[in-house]
């Protein structure tokens, strides 16, 4: 990071580098101290103080800053705050919920859900709907979409159970490339033991429950919510007729959509399609 580039012009990583920078020097520590003390390399500081650490620093990182300077919960919170200014404001509940949740159980009419997103993939719908914002907000948009995955390096992951709609596979987001490697990721992810991936096939004919998106979070100790949303913003409900009607329609969806092999089969003719 360039030293006289002007503090109102850095992006929210290169500010967060620049805090932790000026209290490293304040402390006297050097970046090999600081990343002894944070259980992180003298190179990984240095990405970090010069903010191109991507998609961000870690949690661990923050929290071993805050031991090493004795400040408490700052920069801890200073991440936290980080990820949630990338996302819009009536998102951030949701987030944070989806961070506890035990099972994740979504269907995506249109577009691939969020964090079964790629860069690339991600990237095309903010440029898109963020047409006219500067390149930075947009990346750190598609690196707070990015971030979301952590959820899967918890010690106990949640489920994810995905069912997609054939038109989320033949919407072309971005080109035929971003495709493509939309289409390579979910089948690297529906390998994965903590997620299950079912297509409803355009076969499947009239739709037996809604066709709107929706989520459901469910949670060990926690009453289940659903998550609906608009282009102007999102809802959730927690009441039992809601939910009970959210879930009805997912085992109805769950019936009619293709079993997981199945649906591993159409995703990988679509991607020849892709790659041709």
């Amino acid at each position: 990071m360039d030293e006289t580039t002007p503090h109102q012009h850095l992006n929210p990583l290169q500010r967060f580098g620049r805090d932790v920078k000026q209290v490293r020097l304040a402390r006297k520590l050097t970046q090999k101290n600081l990343g002894r003390a944070a259980g992180y390399s003298e190179a990984y500081v240095s990405r970090v103080e010069a903010g191109k650490m991507l998609p961000r620093p870690s949690d661990k990182f923050a929290k071993g800053c805050d031991v090493a300077f004795g400040t408490g919960d700052l920069f801890a919170e200073m991440l936290r705050r980080i990820d949630e200014g990338d996302h819009p404001s009536w998102f951030v509940p949701y987030l944070n919920l989806e961070r506890k949740a035990s099972r994740i159980l979504d269907y995506s009419a249109n577009l691939v859900m969020g964090i079964l997103q790629t860069e690339a993939y991600a990237r095309a719908i903010f440029q898109g709907y963020f047409s006219q914002e500067q390149a930075e907000v947009i990346e750190g948009k598609v690196a707070a979409r990015i971030r979301r995955r952590e959820v899967f390096e918890r010690d106990t992951p949640p489920l994810l159970w995905a069912i997609l709609n054939e038109a989320c596979l033949r919407t072309v987001v971005g080109d035929a490339e971003v495709m493509a490697g939309q289409l390579e990721f979910l089948l690297t992810a529906a390998a994965s033991p903590h997620i299950n991936l079912q297509v409803m096939p355009f076969s499947a004919g009239a739709p037996a429950a809604s066709t709107k998106p929706f989520t459901v979070l469910r949670f060990t100790d926690s009453p289940t919510v659903l998550y609906t949303e608009t282009r102007v913003g999102g809802r959730m409900y927690d009441s039992a007729q809601a939910v009970d009607a959210a879930l009805d329609d997912y085992d109805l969806l769950r019936a009619h959509a293709l079993a997981p092999e199945q649906s591993l089969t159409l995703i990988k003719t679509l991607l020849k399609e892709y790659h041709a």
